[in-house]
């Protein structure tokens, strides 16, 4: 610890030189009278000089696997104004009283004692760390810190616009924003609160302040949002963004399941398809990423691998809560109160133990977190092992809405999304619905498509024996491993007779519960994905597309539910489009209950079938 001085006074005399941009990186301060190019040759020796005399790291923040820890996040609030369904359950968690919350000064006087010992990124977190009134004072005050090369945050990003030039000023030099849908609807039904919008004009504020790249975190979800992998890819194209696709993790309160994550190796696999010329990027030593760009792509994606392929063996993070505990893992229980000792009066040497010997009882890896995971039996019962499914062709069949195609058009949007846009339509999510008794020319329903039944066409053949039971009569899953690959079809349909009240509310969007249209369409999508494990004997099937349209029937006070499901594969698709159909009619039942119990489901059918060995199916 001798040599610690030198090590301060060298870090000064290169920061004297160098100072953080927008995007983080140091950009050369040339002085009076001297070039630029001699200015970065002086700054390049100084850097020899530096690693050449470095002082060994703090004892402190290295751990008995010699991990050295210099990245610090400190959480400034447990508050967050959104409620992730990941992340916190949607009545809220109980918070911590403010008396015992840190104060500014005990933040910065942390800080200060990490930095002083080598810590030289710390992130800002929370909760919501930009609903916290001084947060632009808490970055100001860090920025002073001698040694400290990164301020970062990470936001959920509605108060960002407003608060990003503020923050920029006072020294903020990295950014990361929180988006888990490119869907506005989705958003919402996601993190139970509106705001989509304003995220989207958070990361247009990031850009046009020159942060580069501007990070997105997007936790991927089987069954809610692993189907717009590929358009959150295609924003690279013209964006400066690095998009963090992140395997979804447990938390207390999020009613963690296996069956939910899609691993990194299934996300890959989805994107290689559409981009086979997907490059991968080299990796800096205690990186949490792995990443790879597109070539001719402005930006690029990544991948956190927290589940399936850990990083614990090159950890470099420690973290502090907003009540002042210090936690050496994410994933570990034991906390040590920085607080406690830091109000009891302890000394700048004492509270050095006490995160040393913290630090030094880190585990290896968090270890009864991943053999939980490995040891799971895969998500579905026809899958032998838990390997990639290798989900072929999973796009998103919803576009943006017009609002933020407008809030996009000033950053280059990859033009494959625009012409997306112009092809689905202004997105299934703007508030058009058809009324059978007053529909006109101009009338649309929530997503395009007609109504009209398909024409019949092949023979309509049926089995006169059931086939889903074993030949002495037990149930038993059938083959179908020896059938060839087809293209299949399947559309399906649903009624749900409202009353008159409750069919006014739905019409005029005033349901307490929110937009039970948006919700019973959502539902209905999300239950074609995941029919497998709802109905036991029937397939996994690989879905290539998946359409709810809700029609508004004013003469009967009714909703009308039409699902349709597309795939390629061995087996048809018809229990998914029922299966659609009949959640999206439940969905709007629980949406409505509570003004009306006497709601009526009926009329869920099969409309039509393609596809199959046994010939098509057309209800007449």
């Amino acid at each position: 610890m001798a040599a610690q001085p030198l090590s301060r006074m060298l870090r000064r005399l290169l920061r004297s030189s160098a100072r953080s941009c927008s995007s983080g990186a140091p950009v050369t301060q040339p002085r009076l009278g001297e070039s630029a190019r001699a200015a970065s040759e002086e700054l390049s020796r100084r850097r020899q000089f530096l690693r050449e005399h470095a002082a060994p790291f703090s004892a402190f923040l290295t751990d008995s696997f010699g991990r050295q820890h210099s990245y610090l996040r400190i959480s400034l609030t447990e508050k967050c104004n959104l409620r992730c369904q990941y992340c916190m359950p949607e009545e809220g968690v109980p918070l911590t009283p403010k008396a015992n919350l840190l104060t500014t000064e005990e933040i910065l006087t942390l800080a200060r004692l990490f930095v002083k010992e080598g810590i030289d990124k710390i992130r800002l977190t929370g909760g919501e760390p930009l609903i916290r009134p001084d947060v632009v004072d808490i970055v100001a005050q860090l920025q002073r810190l001698e040694g400290l090369r990164t301020i970062g945050v990470t936001t959920n990003g509605i108060n960002l616009t407003r608060l990003l030039p503020q923050l920029q000023k006072a020294g903020l030099s990295a950014i990361n924003i929180s988006l888990d849908t490119l869907v506005p609807a989705k958003f919402e039904f996601i993190v139970r609160r509106k705001g989509f919008h304003k995220v989207m004009e958070g990361i247009h504020k990031a850009i046009e302040l020159g942060y580069n790249p501007v990070k997105v975190n997007c936790v991927v979800m089987r069954g809610l949002n692993e189907d717009e992998l590929l358009d959150f890819a295609a924003l690279t194209e013209g964006l400066p963004l690095d998009v963090r696709f992140i395997e979804y993790m447990p938390f207390d309160g999020n009613k963690w399941n296996f069956k939910k994550m899609v691993s990194y190796k299934e996300m890959l696999d989805t994107i290689r398809q559409q981009w086979p010329e997907l490059e991968k990027l080299p990796e800096e030593e205690s990186s949490t990423a792995k990443a790879f760009k597109i070539p001719g792509f402005q930006g690029q994606i990544s991948f956190i691998t927290s589940m399936s392929e850990h990083f614990c063996g090159t950890c470099n993070r420690l973290r502090i809560t907003a009540d002042g505990n210090l936690k050496v893992c994410l994933f570990g229980n034991s906390e040590v109160s920085l607080r406690d000792h830091l109000r009891a009066g302890a000394s700048e040497q004492e509270l050095l133990r006490i995160i040393g010997a913290a630090v030094g009882r880190k585990k290896r890896q968090h270890a009864e977190l991943f053999l939980m995971f490995h040891d799971s039996p895969p998500a579905n019962p026809s899958i032998s092992s838990w390997d990639p499914l290798h989900v072929q062709g999973l796009r998103p069949r919803m576009s943006f809405s017009s609002q933020m195609v407008t809030l996009w058009k000033g950053c280059r949007v990859p033009q494959a999304l625009l012409l997306a846009q112009q092809r689905l339509g202004s997105g299934c999510f703007q508030r058009h619905y058809t009324s059978r008794a007053d529909s006109d020319a101009n009338s649309k329903c929530l997503s395009p498509g007609s109504w009209a039944p398909a024409a019949p066409s092949g023979p309509q053949l049926t089995s006169e024996q059931l086939t889903h039971v074993d030949s002495e009569g037990r149930a038993a899953m059938v083959d179908v491993g020896r059938k060839p690959d087809t293209e299949r079809a399947a559309v399906a349909s649903a009624v749900v007779l409202l009353g008159p009240v409750a069919f006014k509310l739905v019409q005029r969007n005033q349901l307490k519960k929110g937009d039970a249209l948006v919700v019973a369409q959502l539902a209905g999508i999300q239950a074609a994905k995941v029919t497998s494990q709802l109905i036991p004997l029937c397939h996994h099937v690989a879905l290539s597309h998946v359409q709810v349209q809700l029609e508004l029937d004013s003469t009967r006070h009714a909703v009308r539910i039409q699902a349709s499901c597309r795939a390629r594969g061995p087996t048809g698709v018809e229990m998914e489009a029922l299966t659609s159909a009949a959640v999206a009619a439940l969905s709007l039942y629980d949406m409505c209950k509570a003004v009306s119990r006497d709601i009526v489901l009926e009329e869920i059918k099969l409309i039509s079938k393609t596809g199959g060995q046994r010939g098509d199916f057309h209800r007449a």
